[in-house]
């Protein structure tokens, strides 16, 4: 891993991406204290399925948002 200051990372910037493009990783420091690295880009492995694909796999009931009273009634209270 080579380390290397803000100033030299904007004079030699092209010459630092292709040692990356190589994979190697470039740490930019600014007065000796690490800011950034710099690495080879790695495409997300899982691609994300587009809007719509899961289209006819998943129903939802006619009733779903009918109210369910027997959910807040309590015990039968002796009156």
């Amino acid at each position: 891993m080579r380390i290397v200051n803000i100033h030299e990372a904007k004079t030699h910037l092209s010459r630092l991406l292709e040692e990356v493009e190589k994979g190697e990783d470039v740490v930019i420091a600014r007065s000796g204290q690490p800011i950034v690295r710099l690495s080879r880009y790695q495409p997300n492995r899982c691609k994300i399925a587009p809007p719509g694909s899961l289209e006819g796999q998943a129903w939802v009931a006619e009733d779903f948002d009918a109210p369910v009273d027997a959910l807040f009634d309590g015990p039968d209270d002796a009156e």
